[in-house]
């Protein structure tokens, strides 16, 4: 094995601006355990929702999953750019993450709902996270945060639309 194979990942002081790099790195992997965790869910959803509103869930959600998933790339690189390691473990996503699963395949408007109120619980997330970066200094983590909050209350504001009777 060559020496460049032997390199381990490790945590770097990094001299931004941002006062307290631990609390911002911390804040983001909890929203990217989020958004991991309702990745997975919506997916889920996607897979199995049923009735005459399929295609129209079914599109949306799709929609939803993949920009969370692109996303999670974006907010585990801004970890590492704050010299903090990403989270590594399935087990640190669960662990960190205020999603939980349903006990049992919802009906296509629970499964909206259901998806709403995650959307909620990470929008409140990031915006504690955008509270942190502003006592920390960091405008480039709070525009991101910004950015997924935004994302995050139109997809409840869809996923409740779509829901209501």
């Amino acid at each position: 094995m060559t020496d460049a194979l032997k390199v381990v990942p490790e945590t770097s002081n990094v001299s931004t601006g941002v006062r307290d790099t631990s609390a911002v790195a911390k804040g983001l992997a909890d929203v990217l355990a989020d958004t991991y965790r309702l990745v997975f869910k919506t997916h889920a959803y996607h897979w199995n929702v049923e009735g005459p509103l399929f295609y129209a869930i079914h599109n949306l959600t799709e929609e939803q999953y993949e920009d969370m998933f692109a996303a999670a790339d974006e907010l585990a690189e801004r970890i590492r750019a704050l010299g903090h390691m990403a989270p590594s473990t399935l087990q640190a996503i669960t662990d960190n993450s205020v999603i939980t699963d349903a006990d049992s395949l919802p009906s296509a408007g629970k499964m909206c709902e259901d998806l709403a109120a995650d959307h909620e619980r990470v929008a409140h997330r990031m915006h504690a996270l955008i509270e942190i970066c502003d006592e920390a200094k960091d405008p480039v983590t709070e525009d991101l945060a910004t950015g997924r909050s935004a994302f995050h209350e139109q997809a409840a504001w869809m996923l409740r639309a779509i829901s209501k009777s």
